[in-house]
């Protein structure tokens, strides 16, 4: 299991939990998740990069992490090339190639190297081509895909993508559902949680939680925000993670000049106990996103049982049905989006329904032992798969 980087740690994290149930012998390559350093251990699983382990282990400024980071990870693909050498593994499943932008991709060298020693790659993608990049990288990852033997994406609409707009063949794609994270995890406090973001409990809280980035459409939420305050008053608005400084500079710009009031922000990391806490306090979940490949965010918000506002896009539709498990806005009509908002913080009935039908679909370690046996065919697929 490749994340060298842990560019996606916790999906790698509860797959790698799950697939240990299997009859397989599974080594994850990956390094400490520098915000949450037990992520791995926590959940049962050992990782073995190849041969350092340290960056991750340290809470270091910005730059420096990065460049030491690449250091180690390099050392790490060098110690695992000398490894494979002499004995390869039947199968490499890449999670992430944070490399494969770069001048000198070399992540991507050695899973080609990985091939010549006769492993067979498969790949999970987690973003059908970076986002907000537009066509920028559409040739590098066409390229990867058409080299691989096997792929896994989380939708029909991703499936029916890869297949149109980058011609693989339908017989080398499977469809597996994305897994929830942080179900497993016990509350700190819901009471504790609004103390500690500074929340009226008698409004109703509405919640975006993740990485900023601009498809997310945090902006758009800000607008439709806007609407909801002059609406009602009995609301408030959570905006917790991380992002890139320019961007949350843009969206605190937005708050001033939209002189919203009740909208608090958090720009910063949130453990995972305290992320369960602030979801289960949370009654609306929210997901404004103009595009989307896959969301580990929304599997949470799944899993933890809650009230959803999100984009209508298809691969949210795979999951969401209108007006049963969510209400559903078009992408980037923010005065849709405040609608909904305002219905589900007005009718606390309906958000009942809708969040009652969310845990009826029963997303947790039962999900993740099936995606587990999912995952395990598409192995013997490519092993037994002539050529």
């Amino acid at each position: 299991m490749m994340d060298l980087l842990a560019t996606v740690p916790y999906y790698t994290a509860y797959l790698s939990k799950a697939l240990l149930k299997e009859p397989i012998d599974l080594t994850v390559g990956s390094i400490a998740y520098y915000l949450d350093p037990g992520c791995y251990a926590s959940r049962g699983v050992h990782v073995d990069p190849g041969l350092m382990n340290l960056v991750g282990r340290f809470r270091l400024p910005r730059l420096p992490r990065r460049v030491l980071k690449l250091l180690e990870g390099v050392l790490n693909l060098c110690a695992l090339t000398i490894k494979f050498i002499y004995s390869p593994p039947d199968v490499v499943h890449v999670q992430y190639l944070p490399m494969l932008r770069m001048r000198f991709p070399m992540d991507l060298w050695f899973v080609k190297f990985c091939r010549l020693r006769g492993a067979k790659i498969v790949l999970t993608v987690h973003d059908l081509l970076p986002h907000d990049t537009g066509d920028q990288y559409r040739q590098t990852f066409d390229a990867l895909y058409r080299m691989v033997d096997a792929i896994v994406c989380h939708s029909d609409a991703v499936r029916m993508r890869l297949a149109t707009e980058f011609s693989v063949p339908e017989e080398k794609i499977s469809v597996v559902p994305h897994g929830p994270f942080f179900y497993d995890l016990p509350a700190t406090g819901g009471e504790e949680t609004l103390r500690s973001y500074a929340l009226d409990p008698d409004k109703a809280l509405v919640l975006w939680q993740g990485i900023v980035f601009p498809y997310k459409g945090v902006d758009l939420l800000l607008r439709a925000w806007q609407r909801v305050e002059a609406t009602c008053d009995n609301a408030c608005l959570v905006i917790a993670g991380t992002g890139a400084p320019d961007l949350l500079e843009e969206i605190r710009t937005q708050v001033e000049r939209l002189d919203l009031k009740r909208v608090k922000l958090h720009f910063r990391f949130v453990a995972s106990e305290e992320l369960v806490a602030l979801y289960r306090a949370a009654d609306v979940v929210v997901y404004p996103y103009r595009a989307i490949t896959t969301s580990g965010a929304l599997a949470t918000g799944l899993a933890l049982g809650k009230a959803i506002v999100a984009s209508d896009l298809p691969v949210f539709r795979e999951l969401l049905n209108a007006r049963e498990n969510a209400l559903l806005a078009p992408p980037q009509d923010y005065a849709a989006l405040a609608a909904a908002v305002i219905e589900l913080v007005e009718n606390a009935d309906l958000r009942d329904r809708l969040a009652g039908n969310v845990r009826a679909m029963d997303f947790g370690d039962r999900l993740w032992l099936s995606i587990a046996r999912q995952t395990v065919e598409v192995y013997n697929r490519v092993l037994t798969r002539p050529g």
